[in-house]
């Protein structure tokens, strides 16, 4: 049954599968276009190759659900970079049918999370691991995320805590439309704090706060979700290939 795209402005969206395999599927093959096959020829790994197609696929059959098209008939691209006005590392966006949402992609280890809203929107999801906290520290934190992190157990809560950092930050940058081309250490994400939080960062144009939240994700990955601040929200988080289990998070 064809899903219904979010109602309103506030609504939001988020789908998240597994990438499993260890070489890309053909069926997944197919739905790539000629760019996204060019650069999957650039990926010497299988499996890294296998879960990049799985994004791009995943994309675009669940977009076929919001749009009401075959996922064939997505087209992915990018929106202008907002910061220097590059086509070729905006936002990521759908170029086809026409389409009244906003889109933000992210996957890590086995793992894929689609954001859809009316609104800009980031997110990102990090693999769970033992993470040398220190050394990315000098590039990823603040003075007071680094506190933060330091007073977490050594091992796997320090991890923790340092992607709780790293995915607001990521999150936010992706709503901005910019990516990682922001100084992080200057991006202060309130990792003490709970969710939501809000967030300063932005380019002329943007939004310049984001509200900022946790997706309910199984423990082996972190992910978070970024919204313009101020916009009150009502996030629904799917288990693609289970639609009917659904958590509905409480809105801002």
């Amino acid at each position: 049954m064809t899903e219904s795209p979010p109602r309103t402005a506030t609504e939001v969206t988020v789908r998240w599968w597994r990438l499993e395999g260890e070489r890309p599927d053909p069926a997944d093959l197919a739905l790539l276009d000629d760019g996204e096959r060019e650069r999957l020829s650039d990926i010497g790994h299988p499996a890294r190759a296998a879960e990049f197609a799985g994004s791009r696929a995943g994309t675009r059959r669940v977009l076929s659900d919001l749009l009401d098209v075959g996922p064939a008939e997505i087209g992915l691209g990018r929106l202008p970079c907002p910061g220097c006005g590059d086509p070729r590392h905006g936002p990521p966006a759908v170029v086809r049918p026409s389409s009244p949402f906003r889109i933000s992609l992210s996957h890590s280890a086995g793992c894929c999370v689609l954001a859809v809203a009316r609104v800009p929107v980031g997110v990102d999801v990090e693999g769970v691991r033992t993470l040398d906290t220190e050394e990315l520290a000098r590039v990823a934190l603040t003075a007071a995320e680094l506190r933060h992190v330091r007073d977490a157990p050594a091992g796997m809560p320090r991890s923790r805590a340092f992607l709780r950092c790293w995915t607001r930050k990521e999150a936010v940058l992706k709503a901005v439309g910019i990516g990682l081309a922001a100084d992080l250490t200057h991006i202060e994400t309130h990792p003490g704090l709970p969710d939501p939080v809000t967030v300063t960062a932005g380019v002329p144009g943007t939004p310049a706060t984001w509200s900022v939240r946790g997706l309910s994700l199984p423990p082996d990955w972190i992910a978070t979700v970024a919204l313009p601040h101020g916009v009150r929200t009502d996030v629904t988080v799917l288990h693609h290939h289970r639609s009917h289990e659904q958590i509905r998070q409480p809105p801002t």
